[in-house]
């Protein structure tokens, strides 16, 4: 890669896109276009990514393998003390939920949104040198940190977004997810609080990785952790003499909440939760394709119809 070599062939590992991988990389070698630094930067990026994969699935014993799970992992058990507030919070809420008219839930989603917006600052892909406190720092989420951060903030268009809202009933929201662990969780508190305390979102639409992508976006397996590892008392350590720390029964409360939902088809995956990494999945295979979402409709037609049913479809990530 630092000289500038031709991208290989991605090896015909029987998994999605490499079809589609190598008849591009063949186009741009008819342009001069087919090494590290000629390539456009979008194809570079997610071919890096699945040239990867390929070298694992083609293996009798790492075709399962994960090369990120352990740092993704690493890293969540690391949010415990922003996640114990968030779960707190939606554990006083419950007290409160009778009281919650238009108004009053308004003032909830313009919280809920940027909680779920920021949870994006824990990108692994981004984040290499970062310690345990850098981590808590950009995960905090209380009022004061939203009004600071407010400035960062390029196009807010919160207010529109809460007035189509409101006018929904029984709606459909989608999740483009992003990076696992930390963030994951903040979008499933953001769903959470659409279908638990509001009238306007009824089913709520994940949708993941095939295979370990950008470092920490979320796979099948990545969302399965997610809530295996809230469920886990150990996964969270509490500091020694720390008494201030919100218990974890709301965590679990709530974690259980959202198996329910799971079940009764509220909260859905995109693809089955048991999907193995590298899986044939239409539904989900543009997601770790090379091409930039406004080439949907042509790439990925039935994932195009798919998301024309949805009232509000929420990309988490700014590429793929």
């Amino acid at each position: 890669m630092g000289r500038d070599h031709p991208l290989e062939p991605i090896p015909d590992d029987g998994e999605p896109g490499v079809e589609v991988y190598n008849r591009e990389l063949d186009r741009l070698a008819g342009l001069n276009k087919n090494t590290w630094f000629t390539a456009p930067w979008l194809y570079a990026e997610c071919y890096l990514y699945r040239l990867i994969r390929a070298h694992c699935s083609i293996t009798t014993y790492w075709n399962t393998f994960d090369p990120f799970l352990s740092q993704k992992l690493s890293t969540f058990s690391q949010s415990g003390t922003s996640i114990r507030q968030i779960a707190a919070s939606m554990y006083e809420l419950e007290s409160e939920k009778g009281a919650l008219d238009k108004e009053k839930l308004g003032i909830l989603f313009r919280e809920m949104l940027q909680m779920c917006l920021w949870g994006n600052a824990t990108d692994l892909s981004l984040l290499t040198h970062m310690s345990a406190t850098d981590i808590e720092h950009l995960q905090v989420v209380g009022k004061d940190a939203q009004v600071a951060r407010q400035q960062f903030i390029l196009k807010d268009d919160q207010e529109q977004l809460w007035r189509y809202l409101s006018f929904l009933e029984a709606g459909r929201v989608d999740f483009v997810l992003d990076n696992s662990g930390f963030e994951l969780f903040t979008d499933l508190v953001f769903a959470d609080f659409l279908v638990t305390y509001t009238p306007y979102v009824a089913t709520v639409y994940f949708h993941p990785k095939l295979i370990p992508w950008f470092v920490s976006d979320v796979t099948p397996p990545d969302f399965q952790h997610v809530f295996t590892s809230l469920l886990d008392p150990s996964f969270f350590p509490t500091p020694v003499g720390d008494t201030s720390t919100p218990p974890l029964e709301h965590i679990t409360r709530m974690v259980t909440r959202w198996e329910q939902y799971v079940e009764q088809g509220i909260f859905n995956l995109s693809v089955p939760s048991d999907t193995p990494l590298g899986s044939h999945a239409p539904a989900a295979e543009f997601w770790t394709s090379p091409w930039p979402y406004w080439s949907m409709e042509f790439h990925a037609p039935e994932l195009f119809e798919s998301l024309k049913k949805s009232d509000l479809v929420i990309f988490k990530g700014d590429l793929k």
